[in-house]
């Protein structure tokens, strides 16, 4: 039992004489019954005596030991909490310390008074009294009270470390005064921490580290950790940009860039990547996390200790930005674990010109981390020693305990925000501190110099041999030519597939019949023990009736189709997202549940010994973080079928900064290809307006390039042939697919199984099943509206007998539109007359300001008579649906009627 009593105990010194012992022995029969029906502060007591017995006087005889003991346990557990509040961490001497109250024991033992605040109150502070388990409570309790441990980087590395940091910052600024590149002045140690974590992850035979970071020291890091060539960095300083022969680029500003690189460390290989970031800051930690999941799965790194994620933030963006909480929340998830996240803060003390009483609630800018119950180490930047120990101690954590830790680095910017920023606009009192301020590469080498392990003469020699280093990479700058592994080196991506070019004719993706049987035989076929509900019993078997039989095959079968084949090629498939094994329309039932023990069974995941993984993850309820994971894991396994769903296609708005800043942009910018599949259920049908729109114009007006696919298929077929396309075709490129929901059961949303089997493909466009040629008026239109517009047609011949010649084209991918295919259909039709593009969106939205010149320049081209393309839909609005379904209802009908030019009823 543990015995730290709290320090209010010594509060009942009084209590305990010769006429209280009677009150003290029935509190003690009380605690023997029940310990927690008497104060703490007695608990503790009547437990450090550790006797059943009734009490007596005589157990006082030696009080004054045992109410030292309890001061003494007292203090330790003090301290423990909360002595990072006391320690020494500012370089500047600026912060104000709190905490002093918790730390008053005037008559503690001063020995050991001095010995814990060594412990807890020197250049590191600790926190970790919060962790819930006593286990790892006692190891930081065990590693930070032993005797001081060196760090595993020797005097001479880190000194190495810090003159290569301090150095390459003064280079850049006197070569290119006044051009901005974040420097790392002020924060060095981060050189000397990065390198303590490569050592000791060399050490342990870690296969890849993946860094993200953002801005500040970014070049630092890409020259002193990962070696980018020097001259790679010059030359962009000097305005040069790169990309392969053949292949434009926007390419991104230089401290925005990433870069790869293997090094070999005590006879191992190491892969290092530092993965390209916006100027959102912190939006690259869950991609990190997602591309380490995929090494990890995809190299069979069960242990998750060969592939490490590391993240180096900003302390503004760590305590500001939300997404660094819903990261945090990954990482004991089990579709999103990696092993436990080494975070490094380079803290600042400012973010941009925010002091910290305005950036953040609470003591520390890292409290955030708490919520997952990580340990904290605040650490003194200008103690480089101490920066290596927390890092050592970090590792070792991260090893054991596989569970996210931070190490929140104390420093400044002796520049400002960057080097054309004046901080003492808003900062004077610390700009006057930081200048006053010597550098932690002096500070470490007067150090060496009073110990005598180093001379001035012999540091003046290292100083200047990192010198020579920067000016030979600075003379070949000038002539220096593009290396693709720059920009390739993160993972094993053909930039050949950069030269995709759209297609006139998709490929094939379609599966022997043998083998859609194979999969549509284990969709319903459950172990012996496990108990189903019954009607979800009937629906998995019908599925499999449906596919043995060749009866019509609907959304869900169909889906469950592709995966189950991609698998049985060799192919992993992951989809994630809030509610996705069930599907948030109960239609997709991936994931099913034992009805009497709660297990979960995938039975795609079971078809055969050979097939590649099936995972079907439920998210948490996080759009952001979530698809950034996603991406990344689609970048650390390009031959996977990654997937993410959204509840509603409305919700993905959380997640605009991935969709923007990495899906859309990312190839362009840094040469990433990346083959995720967007998942957006879409469809006006009253449901107001939040579940009714994706906003399908906003993926429109980011397609440019080539960069995209946008597609809205409108049958169970299409649906199937594009998800295998996604691997099929070696280009990867991200798909976005605007899915239903209503459609999902509807009677006449079905393909046939041979729509699925050999020699079919992906059909960008789709005619008129039953008006093939010679119609008198077109309608051109994409998902669900197609389905209403036929029933309303086949309701308006029935009602009045007279066959329509209105046909319905619908355009089922509309990003790389699909020019050539529609020139053929129209082609078809030279005598109509009219010719309507149809949404159910509001004019402002859906696909008609993406669709209207591109359709009419498609006329001009296949030489038809109608020249313009007429609009009809919701008026513009600036809520994407309306909340009242009879207006909805009657806008719906409105629409309708005017788009086949019947008359209102």
């Amino acid at each position: 039992m543990s015995k730290s009593p709290l320090t209010g105990l010594l509060n009942n010194r009084d209590a305990m004489n010769s006429e209280n012992v009677a009150y003290l022995s029935e509190l003690h029969s009380r605690w023997l019954k029940d310990p927690q029906s008497v104060d703490r502060a007695y608990a503790t007591l009547f437990s450090n005596l550790g006797d059943d017995n009734p009490f007596t006087l005589e157990d006082f005889s030696d009080k004054k030991n045992l109410l030292r003991q309890i001061s003494d346990d007292s203090l330790k557990t003090a301290y423990r909490t909360f002595g990072h509040l006391q320690a020494q961490l500012d370089p500047l001497n600026m912060q104000i310390k709190r905490g002093e109250d918790a730390l008053f024991f005037p008559d503690a033992d001063p020995d050991l008074q001095a010995r814990y605040r060594r412990f807890y109150c020197g250049t590191i502070g600790a926190e970790f009294m919060h962790l819930l388990s006593p286990q790892e409570r006692q190891w930081w309790i065990d590693q930070l009270e032993s005797s001081y441990a060196s760090p595993s980087l020797s005097d001479e590395d880190i000194l190495a470390a810090l003159i290569a940091a301090e150095e390459f910052e003064a280079f850049c600024q006197q070569r290119y005064p006044g051009v901005r590149r974040f420097g790392l002045e002020g924060g060095e140690s981060l050189i000397v921490a990065l390198r303590s974590l490569v050592n000791n992850a060399a050490l342990r035979k870690v296969k890849t580290i993946s860094f993200g970071m953002s801005h500040r020291g970014r070049l630092n890091v890409m020259a002193n950790i990962l070696h980018k060539d020097l001259a790679a960095i010059f030359s962009e300083f000097a305005g040069k940009t790169f990309q392969p022969p053949g292949i434009s680029v926007s390419g991104d500003v230089k401290y925005h860039l990433g870069t790869s690189t293997h090094l070999t460390l005590h006879d191992h290989d190491i892969e290092l990547s530092l993965l390209p970031n916006p100027s959102h800051l912190e939006a690259i930690g869950p991609v990190i996390l997602g591309r380490v999941r995929a090494l990890q799965d995809s190299r069979k790194d069960k242990e998750r200790n060969q592939h490490l994620a590391v993240m180096i933030h900003g302390d503004a963006a760590f305590a500001g930005q939300g997404v660094v909480y819903e990261t945090l929340q990954l990482s004991q998830l089990e579709g999103y674990r990696t092993g436990g996240t080494i975070h490094f803060i380079v803290n600042n003390q400012i973010g941009f010109t925010t002091s910290q009483q305005n950036a953040y609630s609470g003591y520390w800018n890292t409290d955030v981390a708490k919520s997952v119950a990580a340990p904290i180490l605040h650490v003194n930047g200008d103690d480089a020693e101490a920066v290596a120990r927390c890092t050592d101690l970090a590792y070792q954590w991260q090893r054991q305990f596989k569970r996210d830790i931070v190490i929140d680095i104390q420093c400044y910017r002796r520049n400002g925000h960057n080097e054309t920023d004046d901080p003492a606009f808003t900062q004077p009192l610390m700009v006057k501190a930081i200048q006053a301020q010597p550098g932690v590469k002096q500070r470490f080498g007067q150090k060496l110099i009073q110990k005598g392990s180093l001379t001035t003469e012999l540091l003046a020699q290292k100083e200047q041999s990192y010198k020579n280093i920067l000016l030979n990479g600075f003379d070949r700058s000038a002539s220096y030519e593009f290396n693709s592994h720059n920009w390739f080196g993160d993972g094993p991506i053909d930039p050949t597939r950069l030269l995709d070019k759209p297609e006139r004719l998709q490929p094939m993706t379609g599966v022997p019949l043998t083998r859609l049987r194979e999969v549509g035989h284990f969709l319903s076929k459950i172990p012996s023990d496990f108990t189903l509900h019954p009607r979800l019993k009937r629906q998995l078997e019908s599925r499999t009736q449906s596919v043995n039989e060749g009866s019509p095959i609907d959304w869900a079968t169909a889906e469950a189709l592709a995966f189950g084949t991609l698998a049985l090629d060799g192919h992993p498939v992951r989809l994630s997202g809030q509610d996705c094994g069930r599907g948030t329309f109960t239609q997709r039932h991936a994931v099913l549940t034992d009805q009497n023990t709660g297990r979960n069974f995938t039975p795609l995941a079971h078809i055969n010994h050979r097939q590649a993984p099936v995972d079907i993850w439920n998210s948490p309820l996080s759009e952001y973080a979530v698809l950034g994971f996603e991406y990344g894991y689609s970048l650390g396994n390009p031959e996977a079928l990654a997937a993410w769903e959204a509840q509603f296609g409305d919700f993905s708005n959380g997640a605009q900064i991935i969709i923007d800043q990495f899906l859309a942009s990312g190839e362009t910018k840094w040469l990433h290809s990346s083959g995720l599949t967007l998942l957006l259920p879409h469809g006006y049908e009253g449901a107001g307006p939040e579940h009714s729109s994706a906003r399908p114009e906003r993926y429109l007006q980011l397609s440019a390039e080539n960069n995209l696919r946008v597609c809205w298929p409108s049958t169970p077929a299409n649906y199937f042939h594009a998800l295998r396309r996604q691997i099929i075709r070696r280009c990867r490129k991200p798909l976005i697919i605007f899915s239903p929901k209503s459609l999902l059961r509807n009677r006449l949303t079905v393909s046939s199984l041979a729509e699925m089997g050999p020699q079919t493909r992906f059909q960008p466009v789709l005619a008129d099943p039953l008006i093939t040629q010679d119609a008198d008026r077109i309608i051109v239109c994409s998902g669900k509206v197609y389905y209403d517009l036929f029933q309303a047609r086949e309701e308006a011949q029935k009602n009045n007998g007279i066959q329509s010649r209105t046909a319905l084209i619908r355009i089922e991918q509309l990003y790389p539109f699909p020019h050539h295919a529609l020139i053929e259909i129209f082609q078809k039709h030279p005598q109509a007359r009219e010719i309507i593009w149809c949404q159910e969106e509001p004019h402002n939205g859906g696909a008609w300001q993406f669709v209207n010149r591109r359709i009419e320049k498609v006329l001009r081209t296949a030489q038809h008579p109608v020249k313009k393309l007429d609009y009809v839909g919701r008026a513009a609005s600036a809520s994407p649906a309306t909340g009242s379904l009879s207006i909805h209802q009657a806008e719906q009908k409105a629409l309708l009627q005017k788009a086949l030019s019947l008359k209102m009823s």
